[in-house]
Order: structure tokens, then C-alpha cells, then sequence
């Protein structure tokens, strides 16, 4: 998830993309961009890092002119440099082009290309742009941008300028996010609408395959064909703070809402239902997979209970045996590593300490390392032999909501890669799974839909200040992750028990009252979920379930049911969580927290 900007207009373009790039900077800090038309054609300035280190460039050297595009990047394909950077150039740096995006198919345009001619500079997937763009350029800027876009596979939001027609901005988005603000004698395009605030209120909402040219004579969108669009104008109301959340009050409900898309993205071009599953960055064989004698997994918090859910999906599709665990004590155990071990590091920042630590006596002792992480270049995707990228973009608020669902995605993808290489599923099966998978995102966004009425249950509970969660199989990974997001955010002390200790101990602490959260979206475990919740509720406990639709006989146990859309058991954590982080924000609402930077706690954690 990156930012882009673009200018025409009147005045000098520098100081306005930096000034709207700096409301983007959330999207990604990696490094920054301009390139900006002028008599001597496409200039280009770039640097790695936060924006201060351009605006640093930009004023010893500055750059003059009235057009302009600019970029701040969240790093997907390769590492964060300033080769890498946007905006890239075709070869005679005619052609200037920043992306916001994913290019699934950049190899294959990249491969046929060099047999054009053309080379490129930088590892990214947005390069093959500008040059496709080249080749298809005679002389129509706008057709070339559409000829090549037809080319393209995968989300986009463009913005375009060449040398020889400088009177020209041409940009399009396909499933990213793009608007058009519309200012007097100059114009502007931009991720989100925070990039424009300070200079307009009125902006083109674009859709997908929709074109903007703008020209000193003003702003035109067109559609297939060339085929001349009319647009609305929308009157933004918001103010800038509300803006860069995108509406919302706070940023772990903007992310909580951008998950359908986080998860489409992470499956982008890995699941894809009658294709085999291609993980780009992972390069173990077949061989090396049938050796293995043993699985770690790795994590702290968060990511620690996607690994959870990660053992009981490899140990079930691959047959090899799994072990989660805790980062910061993996390494004091002195565990039983050799060549054919295979340790699966989680981490959304690719920092984590103990994570790292963990990884590299895994190496020091000849075992093979996956990093599954949110960071391009982090020090976990360097230090591993293989990467597993989850493409869920900056996450802003502490709680993670998107990083987790992505690494869920991650874990059934190697699951099902290895699946696949074994032979251990049916191939059938297997093709279910692949299907399953691809209704996620819209599962989840059906799963949003119970918002209203899971803030009404926060504001039933608010008072209390002891919670509890149970759940089976893959409903415990869930119940542990949904206790820490109420315990990070609102403060209420909470716990998570597999149902089957509760005689063990546990249900000694149910008394009236009490707040139990059962997770029950297992179909073969669901009566003995059932079970476990009538024996709470038969001491008093005040009960919350949440189960697949369609199994409305709980609602004779307990009047506060959230269902979730049908989905394959399998794949439950992935729709279930998402009530349970609604609970746990409402809840935090409710009971004043601030939801996004709660006490204590770090975005990432770098010291032991």
C-alpha cells in the first residue's frame, strides 16, 4: 500500500507533491519520489527512507515546473533503496510513472520486454509500466496508458507523464484507490483524499478502468474505447485528521475494514483455484519438503497465534509435524534442530527481537527458515532462506487486525503448497480449499456487517473487568487472539481456555455474571462447544457464541449469538476474528481507551 500524488496546474508542482505526500506518508515510509516536467523534460529525484530525506534533496537541488507526479512507497518487490523507488523511467527517461499497487503478472511482461530490447534497473514490478507504456507509445499518451494497462494483471492507481506532451497528466486505477481533486486553473490526483485538503474539497471518485487526463484546459475521465465519462462532484466534508483515516474515528476500525482487501491481496496470484499454488519467494523442492522431519513455528503475540492456527493446518494437509513456539522462549530450551528441520518465522514487522534470535540459531544449526512478514527488506526477509511476503500494508494502529489476517493467509498457503508437493490431499480437495479460499474477502466483508450489533453487546459488558474465552481446535487459536486484542485495547482483564480444560481447573472462576465468549464455528466439535457452554452457563456465566450461520440451535443456550458467514472449517479463524475485534475496539470505545496507542505497548517490539 503505497501513496501517490499528481499535479497540474499553475503553480510550482515540488512543494504541493510534497506537501500531499506528507498526508500519505502513513501508507509507506520506505523511501520517496518526484519526477517533475519542465523544458529539459522528465526530472526525477528520489531517496530512500522517510520523506524529510527528499525534501532534504529537494532543497539543495530543487526542481522546477507545473506538472508533476510523486510517490511514498510501502515496499512490496524488492527492497527499500533508491533504485527502487518511485517513480521509475522508461530507458531514455522520457516517460515517468508512480504506482500504487501489485503487477501479478510483472515477470512474464518483464521476460517478453527484454526480448524487445528493454532493460530494466530495479527489482520492482512497477518498471515493466513506463516501459510497456514506451512500447506502445505513438505519439497518444492516453492510448499508450490504456493499451498497456490491458496488459496488466493484478491492482494499480497511475499516474503518467512524458517528455513529449507536457501538457499532459495521464492516470487510471484498477482495484486501488485513486481520486481527482478538482481546484481553480489546477488540478490534482491522489491515493486518499488527505493528499488534497489543503488545497480543494471537490474530488472525482474514480472506478476501476476509469482514466483521467488532465490539460490546462481542465479534467476529462474517459472509460472503454476512449469513451468520454461525466463524473459527480463529491464535496468533502471531513477534516484532515478524519480524512487520513479515511472517515473512520480511528485507524484500527479503517484497518479492521481493509482486510477484505488485505486478504485478496496476499492470495494475489499464490491461490488461485485450477492452478497449482505458486509462492513466489519460497524456493524449497519437493525433495526437501519430504525430508523434513519437523516444523517450528515461531512468533511472538499476535503473529504467534497465527502460528497456531499454522501448526493444526500444516499437521492436517501436509502430515508433517509442527511445533508453535514463543519466540522469546524458543531459543532458552535448547531445541532439537538439524538439516532437515524447517523453522517458520512470523513477524509483521520483520524486527521482532526474539523472533530473529530464534531464526538465526535456527540457521547456525542447519535448519531451513521461511520469514513470513509485512516488511520488504526487513531484517527477518534478509536473514532467512526464504520469504513469504503478506501484503496487508502499513498498519498504523498498535493492535494488529490485517497483519493477522494475512498471516492466517500465509499459513494455509504454505499449507496447502506443501499439501500440493507431498501429495498428502486429494487433488479434488485440494481444488475446494483453493475455491474456499477465494470467497474469503467476501466472507469477511459479509462478517463486517455485524458491527452495529456487537457495539450494542460492548456497551452490555462495558462494566465488567474479567472476560473469558473458549474455544476447540482451530476456535482456541481464535479464543487466544480475540482475549489479547481485549486485553490490549480496553483493558479488561481476559483469558483464553481450550474448552476441554474447563473442568481442569478453569470453571472454579465462573461465578453469576461472568462474561464467557465460546467460539463454536467447528461443525465436528460444534456439540461438544455446546456442551462446554451449558456447563458455564448452568454457574451463572453470561454467555456470548459465535457460530456458522445456519446453526441457530445455540440460540436456545445463549440470546447473544454473532454468526458468521458459511465457510469451510478449515478456514474459520479467518471470518471468526473479525466480530471478536470489533468487540474488543466498542469495547475499548466505551470504555474511553485510546483505541489506537494503548498503554505500554510498542507497534513493534526490537528489544528483548
Amino acid at each position: 500500500m503505497c501513496g501517490i500524488v499528481g499535479y497540474f496546474g499553475k503553480r510550482e508542482a515540488a512543494p504541493l507533491l510534497i506537501e500531499g505526500l506528507s498526508k500519505l506518508e502513513y501508507r509507506g515510509y520506505d523511501s520517496a519520489g518526484v519526477a517533475i516536467l519542465n523544458e529539459n523534460g522528465v526530472n526525477v529525484a528520489k531517496r530512500k527512507g522517510r520523506l524529510a530525506n527528499l525534501e532534504a534533496a529537494l532543497e539543495e537541488s530543487p526542481i522546477e515546473g507545473y506538472v508533476g507526479i510523486g510517490h511514498t512507497r510501502w515496499a512490496t518487490h524488492g527492497s527499500p533503496s533508491d533504485v527502487n523507488s518511485h517513480p521509475h523511467t522508461n530507458g531514455d527517461g522520457t516517460i515517468a510513472v508512480v504506482h500504487n499497487g501489485i503487477i501479478e503478472n510483472y515477470i512474464k511482461i518483464k521476460e517478453w520486454l527484454m526480448t524487445k530490447g528493454y532493460t530494466f534497473k530495479s527489482e520492482t514490478d512497477t518498471e515493466v509500466i513506463p516501459n510497456l507504456v514506451d512500447y506502445y507509445y505513438k505519439g497518444d499518451l492516453l492510448n499508450a496508458v490504456m493499451e498497456a494497462t490491458e496488459k496488466l494483471e493484478g491492482s494499480y492507481a497511475i499516474g503518467v507523464i512524458c517528455k513529449n506532451e507536457p501538457d499532459r497528466l495521464v492516470a487510471v486505477r484498477n482495484e486501488s484507490p485513486l481520486i481527482v481533486g478538482l481546484g481553480d486553473g489546477e488540478n490534482f490526483i491522489a491515493s486518499d483524499i488527505p493528499a488534497v485538503l489543503n488545497q480543494t474539497r471537490d474530488v472525482y471518485l474514480l472506478e476501476n478502468k476509469e482514466f483521467v487526463v488532465m490539460t490546462k484546459d481542465g479534467v476529462k475521465i474517459y472509460g472503454d474505447f476512449e469513451k468520454e465519462i461525466e463524473k459527480e462532484v463529491f464535496h468533502v466534508t471531513w477534516n484532515a485528521d478524519a480524512a487520513e483515516k479515511g472517515g473512520y474515528e480511528h485507524f484500527m476500525m479503517k484497518e479492521i475494514h481493509e482486510q477484505p482487501k488485505a486478504i485478496k491481496d496476499t492470495m494475489a496470484g499464490r491461490i488461485v483455484p485450477g492452478h497449482p499454488v505458486n509462492i513466489d519467494d519460497i524456493h524449497i523442492t519437493k525433495e526437501q519438503i519430504e525430508k523434513l522431519n519437523k516444523v517450528y513455528i515461531v512468533a511472538c503475540g499476535t503473529a504467534y497465534h497465527a502460528g497456531v492456527v499454522g501448526k493444526y493446518v500444516i499437521e492436517k494437509l501436509a502430515r508433517i509435524p509442527v511445533e508453535v513456539d514463543i519466540a522469546s522462549e524458543f531459543r532458552y530450551r535448547d531445541p532439537i534442530i538439524d538439516q532437515n528441520t524447517l523453522m517458520i518465522v512470523v513477524s509483521q514487522s520483520g524486527e521482532t527481537a526474539d523472533t530473529l534470535a530464534a531464526l538465526k540459531m535456527a540457521k547456525e544449526r542447519g535448519a531451513r527458515v521461511i520469514a513470513v512478514t509485512n516488511v520488504v527488506g526487513s531484517s527477518a526477509a534478509r536473514e532467512a532462506d526464504d520469504i513469504l511476503y503478506t501484503w496487508a500494508g502499513p498498519e498504523i494502529a498498535v493492535a494488529s487486525t490485517k497483519a493477522y489476517v494475512t498471516q492466517l493467509i500465509a499459513m494455509y498457503t504454505i499449507a496447502l503448497f506443501f499439501a500440493e508437493q507431498k501429495g498428502t490431499v486429494d487433488p479434488h480437495d485440494l481444488e475446494d480449499m483453493k475455491k474456499e479460499m477465494s470467497t474469503l474477502p467476501e466472507k469477511v466483508e459479509a462478517a463486517l456487517a455485524s458491527e452495529e450489533s456487537i457495539h450494542e453487546l460492548a456497551k452490555r459488558i462495558k462494566e465488567h473487568t474479567d472476560m473469558f474465552f473458549l474455544g476447540r481446535g482451530t476456535d482456541y487459536a481464535v479464543a487466544m487472539e480475540a482475549s489479547l486484542k481485549v486485553k490490549e485495547i480496553s483493558y479488561v482483564h481476559s483469558e483464553a481456555y481450550a474448552s476441554g480444560e474447563l473442568k481442569h481447573g478453569p470453571i472454579a472462576l465462573i461465578e453469576d455474571g461472568t462474561i464467557v465468549v465460546t467460539l463454536a464455528t467447528q461443525n465436528d466439535l460444534f456439540d461438544k462447544t455446546v456442551s462446554n457452554m451449558k456447563e458455564v452457563i448452568a454457574r451463572g456465566a453470561n454467555v456470548i457464541a459465535v457460530a456458522q450461520e445456519g446453526h441457530t440451535e445455540i440460540e436456545k443456550s445463549t440470546e447473544n449469538v454473532v454468526f458468521i458467514p458459511k465457510v469451510m472449517d478449515l478456514f474459520t479463524p479467518v471470518v471468526a476474528i473479525i466480530p471478536m475485534q470489533l468487540l474488543s475496539y466498542y469495547l475499548s470505545i466505551e470504555k474511553g481507551c485510546d483505541v489506537d496507542k494503548p498503554r505500554n505497548l510498542a507497534k513493534s517490539v526490537t528489544v528483548e
